[in-house]
């Protein structure tokens, strides 16, 4: 179907969010962006066809806009507490949404979503169930590290690693204040390897589209969550998945009526067994998109901006062989850190990557001029550029995600480097599936 000139709202304006706008523009969409921030600050604005400042929440002015603008699809993208607005506003106006609001709710709260796992037998982690006045009055038995978060957040915000109780006290204080409900989860910190999973959905058909190893980093201080700093393709944990997990999950998918879209859900390694702890059922910011259309042939983004328009995430000839578990090549995702408090001066080495034999695409999330506020310590916001790659061995790649680190750089106006520590060769090491027999 021709999408030329189809008008689709996009709801938030982030950096990210630049990602929508710009498949959406060369699928020959028209494209607007709303969210309650100012133009200068919003820079999917930015880039789009047309701009309002209407804030995502407000139902009401955004079905006047999309009257007034005669929208014919909308999609927002990286943040979970839009989407139960994204719902009730496609409910309205009788647009594809490829949730309900109950899903949404279901799969941005961590207090529903986790017995649901243990319904179905699906590991997921070990959890502390005490109030705030039970931890206050100390009659509470808890093996420390814990980790302490909102149930509804998302990219990190509100979550702390506590090795003791004073810092139980203080971080479910600090997730109570970031949850919007107010809800908080005490669970196990495990540390270790992670993976993240990634699905698609069709018409109520389930696809595993991919399995990547979550390389992560303990790179500031001990009360802050290890960040991501890479992901790589295939997994070694895929075939693994496919046999002893990916049918529950299958199951409980089908069971709660999910039907489209796409989603992911972060796990955690124990011995050599996928444990969930953070689910999405949206788009996410590893970007894996960008890797599927140059791998696989087809593209996520692409097929989430179809169905806001039509009601169809492919076109009626698409093959689905496409959508594959394990891809025919070895890819990556890098991701570059850079420290709060620092104000982003002079940034080095774009270039030299963008050239680098194997890169798809190096998309920044951060500009000269940008200085992180401490709240932002320990979330996604740290991300100052993603680096999307694919090569045909295995060593390549380690040898490729290495470079990109050591290239990069990001400074302060001292001329000092506030780029944080990335990958090191041990954290490569065994961590992929063989693609050659």
């Amino acid at each position: 179907m021709n999408l030329s000139g189809k008008r689709l709202l996009i709801m938030g304006g982030s950096r990210i969010s630049t990602q929508i706008v710009n498949k959406a523009r060369e699928m020959g969409v028209y494209t607007i962006v709303t969210d309650w921030y100012d133009y200068d600050k919003s820079p999917a604005k930015q880039v789009a066809d047309k701009a309002f400042q209407v804030s995502t929440t407000d139902v009401d002015a955004l079905l006047e806009l999309i009257n007034k603008e005669k929208i014919n699809g909308i999609l927002t993208g990286f943040t979970d507490s839009t989407l139960p607005h994204y719902a009730k506003i496609c409910e309205a106006v009788n647009f594809p949404c490829y949730g309900t609001e109950e899903l949404f709710r279901l799969f941005t709260d961590k207090k529903r979503y986790k017995p649901l796992l243990e319904k179905y037998d699906i590991p997921t982690i070990n959890e502390y169930k005490y109030t705030y006045k039970e931890i206050l009055s100390k009659k509470i038995d808890v093996k420390y590290p814990v980790l302490v978060k909102p149930s509804d957040g998302s990219g990190g915000k509100g979550v702390t690693v506590c090795h003791n109780y004073e810092e139980l006290l203080a971080g479910y204080e600090i997730a109570q204040k970031v949850s919007e409900t107010e809800n908080v989860l005490i669970e196990r910190f495990i540390q270790g390897d992670e993976c993240t999973l990634f699905f698609l959905f069709d018409h109520g058909d389930v696809y595993l589209s991919g399995l990547a190893n979550r390389h992560t980093k303990r790179n500031q201080d001990q009360n802050t969550i290890p960040l991501v700093v890479g992901y790589s393709f295939p997994s070694y944990l895929t075939p693994n998945y496919i046999v002893n997990t990916l049918p529950k999950m299958e199951k409980m998918f089908a069971d709660v009526g999910i039907k489209d879209g796409i989603m992911f859900a972060q796990c955690l390694i124990d011995d050599d067994e996928v444990i969930i702890y953070d689910i999405g059922y949206r788009l996410t910011g590893s970007l894996e998109y960008i890797l599927q259309e140059n791998i696989c042939g087809y593209n996520s983004l692409e097929s989430m901006i179809r169905f806001s328009l039509t009601g169809e995430m492919f076109e009626s000839d698409f093959d689905y062989k496409k959508i594959q578990a394990i891809w025919p090549r070895y890819a990556y995702n890098v991701s570059l850190l850079v420290k709060v408090k620092e104000k982003i001066s002079e940034i080095t080495g774009l270039e030299e990557i963008r050239s680098y034999p194997g890169v798809i695409a190096a998309v920044p999330a951060r500009a000269t001029g940008d200085k992180l506020p401490e709240k932002s310590k320990g979330t996604l916001q740290q991300i100052s550029l993603r680096v999307f790659g694919s090569t045909k061995s295995q060593k390549e790649l380690e040898q490729s995600m290495i470079d990109i680190y050591q290239i990069f750089d990001i400074k302060n106006e001292y001329g000092e480097s506030i780029k944080l520590e990335g990958l090191s060769p041990e954290d490569l090491n065994g961590k992929l599936m063989s693609l050659n027999g």
